[in-house]
């Protein structure tokens, strides 16, 4: 059996000689270069105008930095193994501002809820910029991240599964509308030879995948899991399953993970959170999409921070507001714009459509495939 804790967090990639292994031997972008930018940003219009629509959003503004003190910052995991870039700033303070770039805009997006005066059923969208310096850099890994983050304001009837089941369909609709609406402009990228996503979703717990394949860690489940059902959204990250660890360690402070939901063959199961995976055919691997799910309350966030030995984070502005009930309940996630290109456009790797740093033997094993990333 491999190591299980090993794969908790991370691409699941650690080597050079690894990624050469599974980048695509037969390689050729279906559009070249000046295509590419072009379908990149007519297919980021659609998706941004229409999540808007089905999920009742309006586009704001985000920070790109924030004060450590506020305690918005993401940290992605609760190993405390990526921590974001810190930096003095304001010339002339007595006492300077200890800023951070942002990771992803997660928890900032639940307060900017109230900065916004949302109302239940309405909500917000981002086109988010974030550096996440602790990556290993591979072909769908990079250090600048690029999300659509959304938050929506909810209330307590909302906080069950089938208002998170509803909330993913409609955003599956707007990803599949997507690759349906790029071959009217691109017809060449309805080829054969990479099969266009299902028109359905489909719903599993992380529990009812561990039984399904009790000896795989994570990835490999998911992996397993994607050959027979290629696109799915998996429900309750961060819940130490039954073999004693959680399908990923998801942070404790937004999404909720410990929420009981159903009870099915005898268990229990938790969270009120989930990711949208896809097979990708190009690189005949799994492709994560999304992360999202209903946020957590003050009961919850009280008992997951515990779990994660983080009760100190109770004293933080952030949480302080959420403990005293100050900004809304929210559902909320981040689609992975690169991610998506990645996917629709049929490429081979995120350097493809986004132009960001590369270890220089990555850019030579890129070469030899043909892959082409961008500088």
């Amino acid at each position: 059996m491999l190591d299980k804790k090993a794969d908790l967090a991370g691409p699941g990639i650690s080597t050079y000689e690894e990624v050469d292994k599974i980048l695509p031997k037969d390689y050729n972008s279906i559009l070249d270069k000046k295509e590419t930018q072009k379908a990149l940003w007519d297919v980021k219009r659609y998706i941004e105008e229409n999540i808007c629509k089905q999920l009742n959003l309006m586009m704001v503004t985000c920070p790109l930095i924030v004060d450590e003190e506020s305690g918005v910052n993401d940290y992605l995991d609760r190993d405390g193994s990526r921590t974001p870039i810190e930096f003095n700033a304001g010339l002339g303070l007595e006492k300077p501002i200890q800023a951070q770039v942002v990771q992803a805009v997660t928890k900032w997006k639940r307060v900017a809820l109230k900065q916004f005066d949302m109302d239940v059923g309405e909500g917000l969208n981002t086109d988010m910029r974030a550096v996440r310096k602790d990556y290993f850099l591979d072909h769908d890994h990079s250090s600048y991240v690029d999300q659509w983050g959304w938050e929506k304001v909810i209330n307590t009837e909302h906080r069950n599964l089938d208002y998170l089941k509803d909330t993913v369909k409609k955003i599956w609709k707007v990803l599949k509308g997507a690759e349906n609406y790029l071959p009217e402009n691109y017809p060449r990228l309805n080829t054969d030879k990479y099969p266009n996503l299902p028109d359905n979703l489909e719903f599993f717990h992380a529990e009812e995948i561990l039984d399904m394949y009790p000896d795989l860690p994570r990835k490999q489940r998911e992996t397993t899991i994607l050959q027979d059902h290629p696109a799915i959204f998996i429900i309750g990250i961060g819940w130490p399953l039954e073999d004693g660890y959680p399908h990923e360690m998801r942070a404790a402070d937004y999404d909720d993970w410990v929420t009981e939901t159903i009870t099915k063959n005898g268990k229990t199961y938790h969270g009120l959170n989930g990711d949208i995976l896809v097979w990708n055919h190009v690189t005949k691997r799994r492709h994560e999409l999304t992360s999202m799910g209903i946020r957590v309350t003050p009961e919850t966030l009280k008992t997951q921070l515990e779990m994660s030995g983080q009760l100190d984070f109770l004293n933080l502005p952030y949480h302080q507001a959420i403990i005293n009930n100050e900004i809304p309940l929210s559902i909320g996630g981040g689609i992975g714009q690169a991610r998506t290109y990645m996917l629709l456009l049929k490429k081979a790797h995120l350097g493809e459509v986004s132009v960001t740093i590369w270890p220089k033997q990555l850019k030579e094993i890129c070469s030899k495939k043909n892959i082409h990333v961008l500088e």
